[in-house]
């Protein structure tokens, strides 16, 4: 049933996304995702209700980093200029998320592209631990498959014990595939994101997700893990789940609309 709600909370963000606003609000929360393949803003209404969003496809954060300071700055400026309008309001304050272990300059820097597009940044979160909030699960783990990092969170007691983040994500996916089929990066993501294509491309990408799954079993060792909850836009990659399951021995879960829990985790945790 925990799940269940949060799957509810991303179907209304879904319905928002770069669309009319659902409703609005007094009090607004915002949460800026800066993703490798996307950026995501989510703004929450203060009962944590999503009331609207953006997303654009970028490429200005590299394995977690921010790599074009003035890309991404722009990105999430207009977007929270439009947002502005469409909500007829000034947005001025949010949270924004970072990969687990990411060291205190990198950190900044994330947080520097939010502040410099308008908003005071009252919270920085990692990337799993924010999609728990959303999943509101107590115990497990959380595996946030991004373009570039799979980030790990293990909780337990509604507690965050362990964090971890490694550099192998979606892109990763797509680099195998482009050498692979010997086509461009542009043209393997487009085919990696077209769904009919999936089956026929697991035999090429299950090495890559052998390896996700390796690393989140490596990191789950020695914990009491029953569950592992997987989000971001590569955990909807056909056969994942059943890899991560029969490498770890641990049941799998993939929410509905996984690139969004994270995001809406993020909103969350603006207080």
């Amino acid at each position: 049933m925990e799940i269940l709600c949060g799957e509810k909370l991303c179907e209304l963000f879904a319905s928002c996304v770069n669309s009319k606003p659902l409703k609005r609000a007094e009090r607004y929360r915002v949460g800026v995702d800066l993703g490798t393949a996307n950026v995501v803003v989510a703004v929450l209404d203060e009962k944590g209700e999503p009331v609207a969003g953006k997303m654009q496809r970028a490429q200005v954060v590299r394995d977690g980093l921010v790599v074009d300071f003035v890309g991404a700055r722009s990105i999430v400026a207009r977007m929270i200029e439009e947002l502005n309008e469409e909500l007829e309001t000034e947005l001025t304050e949010g949270a924004c998320a970072v990969p687990p272990g990411t060291g205190k300059a990198d950190s900044k820097a994330t947080m520097y592209v939010v502040e410099s597009a308008g908003l005071e940044v009252l919270n920085i979160v990692d990337e799993p631990t924010a999609a728990s909030k959303v999943l509101g699960i107590s115990d497990g783990a959380v595996v946030d498959v991004g373009g570039g990092t799979t980030g790990i969170s293990v909780l337990k007691e509604g507690r965050v014990v362990y964090t971890a983040d490694e550099p192998t994500g979606g892109t990763h996916f797509t680099l195998v595939l482009a050498g692979h089929l010997n086509i461009s990066f542009d043209e393997a993501e487009a085919m990696k994101l077209d769904g009919k294509n999936q089956k026929k491309l697991f035999p090429i990408l299950k090495p890559t997700m052998e390896k996700v799954a390796d690393i989140v079993k490596r990191h789950i060792r020695g914990f009491e893990v029953d569950t592992i909850y997987l989000v971001g836009g590569a955990s909807t990659l056909h056969g994942l789940k059943e890899v991560v399951e029969s490498i770890t021995g641990v049941r799998a879960v993939v929410p509905g609309y996984p690139l969004f829990v994270t995001p809406l985790g993020v909103a969350l945790s603006c207080p």
